[in-house]
C-alpha cells in the first residue's frame, strides 16, 4: 500500500494519454527509486513549464514564449501556412522537418455529433490572417478522419475567394489515421504528393 501522495501522483499519470494504472505505477516506482536523477528533474521541468507555459497568439502552438519559437523563426517562409487540427499534429510536422512555412492550430475539428461549430474553433483566426495577405499557399494538414474531411472541406470554401493556392496532404495517409501517429515516411510522402483541393 502506498501513501495518499505517492497513491495521488500515480492517479496523475495514469490520467495521461497511454499510461494505464500499471504504467503509471511503473513510473512512480521509477521516479521514487532516482529521485535525485530523475524525480527532482521532472519537477524542476514542469515547475519552469508551468509559470512560463503560453499559446502562440500567432498560431496557436503551445510554447514558452509568444510568439512561438517556430513563429519567430527568420528561417520560415511566411508565404507557405499549414493549417492543422491541434497542436500535436503541428509538432508531427515540424520534427519531419519537410514543411518550411509557418503554422496555424486550428484547436480542433468539426463535428455535428459534438456539436463543435465553425466558431467553436481557430477558424476565423485563420480567414483573418489569410486576408490580411503575404500567404501565396494554404495546405489543409487535416487529418484523415470524416470529421477532419469535413473541416478542411468547410476551409476550402471559406478560403476560395482569397488568391491563394489550397492544397491538402496527399490520400496516403490511412483512413482514420491522425498525424501524430504517423512515421516520418508517411508524412514526408503526404506532403510531397499534396495537391489542390477541388
Amino acid at each position: 500500500m502506498a501513501s495518499p501522495e505517492i497513491d495521488a501522483l500515480t492517479q496523475a499519470l495514469a490520467r495521461l494519454p497511454g499510461l494505464g494504472p500499471r504504467s503509471a505505477r511503473r513510473a512512480v516506482l521509477h521516479l521514487l527509486k532516482r529521485r535525485e536523477t530523475s524525480l527532482a528533474p521532472l519537477l524542476r521541468a514542469l515547475e519552469r513549464v508551468n509559470e512560463n507555459l503560453s499559446i502562440c497568439s500567432n498560431c496557436g502552438n503551445v510554447d514558452t514564449v509568444d510568439p512561438c519559437s517556430i513563429c519567430s523563426d527568420p528561417r520560415r517562409d511566411p508565404r507557405l501556412l499549414c493549417v492543422v487540427e491541434e497542436v500535436s499534429d503541428l509538432w508531427a510536422l515540424d520534427r519531419s522537418r519537410l514543411f518550411p512555412g509557418a503554422f496555424h492550430v486550428l484547436g480542433g475539428r468539426l463535428s455535428a455529433l459534438e456539436g463543435i461549430r465553425p466558431e467553436d474553433i481557430g477558424i476565423d483566426r485563420l480567414v483573418a490572417r489569410v486576408s490580411a495577405g503575404g500567404i501565396d499557399e494554404v495546405v489543409l494538414a487535416m487529418n484523415a478522419t470524416l470529421e477532419g474531411q469535413t473541416t478542411a472541406h468547410y476551409l476550402a470554401e471559406r478560403l476560395e475567394r482569397f488568391p491563394v493556392r489550397l492544397t491538402q496532404l496527399a490520400h496516403g495517409l490511412p483512413v482514420g489515421g491522425e498525424l501524430d501517429y504517423l512515421d516520418e515516411g508517411t508524412l514526408a510522402q503526404a506532403l510531397r504528393a499534396r495537391r489542390p483541393v477541388t
